[in-house]
């Protein structure tokens, strides 16, 4: 865990300001830019959302949303037919089965339609300041195989739930929050897929890839 305190550390640091990207003005907004972030950049996200909002500004209205509006309105992100089908339906389901109020805890996220434990873990960090994992998505699965927090043949194959369960042993509770954020604007900014910016990254004096 030392080793896992100094990356947290340094990149804390590096990063004061690291936080969720994506705009939301409340809590089922941001499960919606969370469902459209899937397989999309947040900078595309949220390109599209201030119109999507302005439409369809909360639960009801989206559950009351017509499939073919709102496939139309979020068609750049991508996977547009399945999302719209999941957003509505969990709508719908926030509205018939707890009073129009977005749950607050894992269970229940994890029966909305289209919401998987990644999801939920942003929703609950985000939206509730509560913390019951580690979110894990492609840049975290990457950097953490980079770092060596977990094999880099796990880390490719985006075992996203096994890729959990190690960072949830090896990062501090208390930053299960922060951890994700960090990782994620590492990669984008210097440990990038394609070619890694080890001669300017803070870690590369203990990064195990960093003179690989």
């Amino acid at each position: 865990m030392e080793y896992t305190a100094q990356i947290i550390k340094i990149l804390k640091k590096k990063y004061p300001d690291a936080k969720i990207a994506l705009n939301f003005g409340n809590l089922f907004q941001l499960l919606v830019a969370v469902v459209l972030s899937a397989q999309c950049t947040d900078v595309r996200v949220n390109k599209i959302t201030p119109a999507l909002f302005r439409r369809f500004p909360d639960v009801r209205a989206f559950s009351m949303a017509k499939i073919g509006d709102l496939e139309k309105m979020i068609y750049s992100t991508g996977f547009y037919k399945n999302k719209a089908k999941n957003i509505k339906a969990a709508a719908e389901k926030i509205v018939k089965d707890f009073g129009e109020k977005l749950p607050d805890n894992m269970k229940n996220l994890l029966s909305l339609p289209g919401i998987a434990r990644k999801s939920a873990n942003v929703i609950l960090e985000t939206g509730f300041g509560k913390v019951e994992g580690i979110t894990v998505d492609t840049h975290v699965c990457r950097v953490s195989g980079m770092l060596g927090l977990v094999d880099k043949k796990l880390s490719k194959s985006k075992n996203a739930l096994k890729i959990e369960q190690i960072l949830m042993e090896k990062v501090p509770r208390v930053d299960w929050g922060i951890f994700p954020h960090l990782l994620i604007f590492h990669g984008r900014q210097i440990c990038v897929a394609r070619r890694p910016k080890c001669e300017i990254c803070p870690l590369n004096k203990i990064c195990p890839s960093a003179s690989a």
